[in-house]
């Protein structure tokens, strides 16, 4: 079975504390992806708590974000709706990478997947987290990145993470 990984397309991350004009612009690609997509979907959330400021990120990035409960929590309305009419699996990630990704995958799948694409935000961060995740979890499965259902914090930094996963071979698609 092939599965799609939607990552972090929450209120915080398109329109709120961490909102850019590249996330606002992708999400009705994202919606489109998950709407062709012929497989199994899982959407991701960041997930935060009210000491968000005392973590590790939050001494680093000074900036509440996706703080489970609230709006920016949530995903995005649109895709929100595509996720319900995907049946996706939506799971929460108190990290950069979705530890148990692999887990969930498989039983989805029921078993290694037939391949892996990913799309969402921010590239740099939380797509080439799990991207890279799950290229170590899985060497022999093709995972590709659709470049153009992604967006980074900048035009820039999603550029240099396109090219990074690029020579971990992980496959960009329209770039």
């Amino acid at each position: 079975m092939k599965v799609l990984i939607v990552v972090d397309m929450q209120n915080d991350f398109i329109d709120g504390s961490l909102g850019t004009k590249e996330a606002v612009g992708i999400v009705d690609r994202v919606a489109e992806v998950m709407d062709s997509f012929d497989g199994a979907v899982i959407c991701t959330r960041d997930t935060h708590f009210a000491d968000y400021l005392e973590t590790s990120e939050g001494r680093k990035l000074l900036v509440e974000h996706c703080i489970e409960g609230t709006k920016g929590h949530a995903l995005q309305d649109t895709i929100q709706k595509m996720a319900e009419k995907k049946q996706a699996v939506v799971m929460n990630k108190i990290t950069f990478g979705a530890k148990n990704l692999p887990e969930e995958i498989e039983k989805l799948a029921g078993g290694v997947p037939e391949s892996i694409e990913l799309v969402g935000l921010c590239t740099d961060i939380c797509v080439i987290s799990n991207a890279m995740l799950l290229k170590a979890f899985y060497p022999e499965v093709p995972i590709s990145v659709d470049a153009s259902a992604c967006a980074g914090v900048t035009p820039q930094s999603h550029k240099n993470a396109l090219e990074a996963m690029k020579m971990c071979q992980i496959d960009i698609v329209n770039e």
